[in-house]
């Protein structure tokens, strides 16, 4: 009971400061679109999606690595801390060193160059900044990270509308996330240091070398997902130009806000998954059996209806210059649904030290976003991108259940298919809802239909005692 209120709890404390930072992230992507234009937003697009790729090379799995380590032994968060700060030391010379090259070889304007170097910057010290992150998160201590989460948000936010006040360009946009990021370092560095342990440098060679060959498959594992994100938006720019970019990106960010459903859970579970790993199997299963429904039952009809309602989405955030975008996103959100669907078998595997079979999965998807990129984007532009990436995304979360098959963590079949026909069902009937009614304003609309899925969900009984029970102890965390 003490694990499931204290999930709860995270879980609340998480959900909070995401639902801050992703409505401030959504009126910041709303106003700089607008202000710098598809073409400026294409070149932001960019460069965030270029430093984001090399980001990998400056964590290498070692963030994971230790949130699962000292979720288990708590007396090791010194030792990891002392020897990782010194390692990404070097990990971060080389990163920005790869990017520094990699830029000027492709022949960007300056302008474009400028904007990747300040990223560049605000990479690293990010990087750095994770290494606290991931000692918060092992203590399940995380409020501190909502703090930092919500307080980054507020400054980037903040200062996208002092730019655009002084009307700077696209490259004093970079300098934000720079100046952001380097405030980030020093707040997460504070209470590390005030509330754990103040980081000691250590060099332990033998301890280097076993930490980082087990990292390793987390590493690789972010280096496919992150190209495999990223790519799309580099390949973009190189065969079709900035302006394109900025469209694709238009509807790739309000699919990325939509992620933090998920992510907030997998920070969340992860260290009572690690801990369950070693202690209880049923109560593993449990975890990941749950978690695999509430994603299909909270992904599929957000398919459904940003489908319908992407005309509307579109045109009301980002204005008429974005028109191109609606269909980019009547298609990404799909790629968004089965990322939700493969989410608890992927955090299940890292979390029972079978992280090898998410670098697997991982570096099959990313071979094939690469292939059909350079044979679709050619031809078909954004809207090949799109596809492409609901194509890989599909092919992912069909490996990902193979393999839970295989290790015996997989869902039963008839559990399956009745969870999923009850939400598909759900989705449809009120698919239907909104194309009858797609006059009534949008915000309105998007409630009604909401509350009609849950009504629905529960009358056909989707909704179990088995989850209103778990809700219950969820809800009761409050009060303590």
């Amino acid at each position: 009971m003490k694990t499931v209120q204290r999930i709860a709890k995270n879980s609340l404390v998480l959900l909070t400061s995401n639902i801050i930072s992703k409505i401030l992230g959504f009126f910041y992507v709303m106003y700089i679109a607008r202000y710098l234009g598809a073409e400026g937003f294409g070149i932001l697009s960019f460069a965030l999606a270029f430093t984001g790729i090399f980001s990998v090379f400056s964590d290498l799995g070692l963030g994971p690595l230790t949130v699962r380590e000292v979720a288990r032994d708590k007396s090791l968060a010194g030792k990891y801390l002392g020897n990782i700060t010194v390692i990404k030391i070097f990990l971060v010379i080389i990163t920005f060193g790869l990017i520094a090259i990699t830029i000027n070889l492709l022949g960007y304007p300056k302008q474009t160059i400028k904007v990747v170097y300040f990223l560049a910057l605000s990479v690293i010290f990010s990087s750095f900044s994770n290494i606290f992150n991931s000692i918060f998160q092992a203590y399940e201590k995380m409020q501190y990270q909502s703090i930092e989460q919500i307080l980054s948000s507020i400054l980037v936010f903040s200062g996208a509308l002092f730019a655009i006040n002084q009307g700077f360009s696209v490259v004093g946009f970079a300098l934000i996330y720079f100046l952001v990021s380097a405030v980030i370092l020093g707040y997460s560095f504070t209470i590390c240091a005030w509330k754990f342990d103040l980081p000691k440098i250590e060099v332990d060679f033998n301890f280097w070398k076993p930490i980082i060959k087990e990292a390793l498959p987390f590493g690789l594992s972010g280096i496919f997902i992150t190209i495999y994100y990223w790519i799309d938006s580099v390949m973009l720019s190189l065969m079709k130009g900035n302006e394109v970019v900025g469209w694709y990106n238009a509807a790739y960010r309000l699919i990325v806000i939509l992620l933090f459903v998920p992510g907030i859970i997998n920070i969340v579970v992860f260290p009572a998954m690690s801990r369950f790993h070693i202690s209880s199997q049923n109560s593993l299963n449990l975890m990941s059996r749950k978690y695999f429904k509430f994603m299909l039952a909270i992904g599929i009809p957000i398919g459904v209806g940003t489908t319908l309602l992407a005309d509307k989405v579109i045109l009301l955030i980002f204005g008429a210059g974005y028109i191109q975008s609606i269909i980019a996103l009547q298609i990404l959100v799909w790629a968004m649904v089965f990322v939700f669907a493969n989410a608890a078998f992927v955090r299940l595997f890292e979390s029972t030290n079978k992280q090898i079979i998410v670098t697997k999965i991982t570096g099959i998807g990313m071979i094939e976003n690469i292939v059909l990129n350079l044979l679709i984007i050619p031809r078909f532009g954004y809207v090949g991108a799109s596809i492409t990436t609901v194509i890989t995304e599909f092919t992912i979360v069909t490996l990902v259940l193979i393999f839970a098959y295989k290790t015996g963590y997989s869902v039963q079949r008839r559990e399956f298919l009745t969870n999923i026909s009850k939400v598909i069902i759900a989705s449809l009937i009120m698919g239907v809802f909104i194309w009858k009614l797609i006059s009534l304003n949008l915000p309105i609309l998007i409630l009604l239909s909401t509350l009609l899925y849950i009504g629905i969900l529960y009358i056909i009984g989707g909704i179990n005692k088995e989850d209103i029970e778990l809700l219950k102890q969820v809800r009761s965390q409050r009060h303590e």
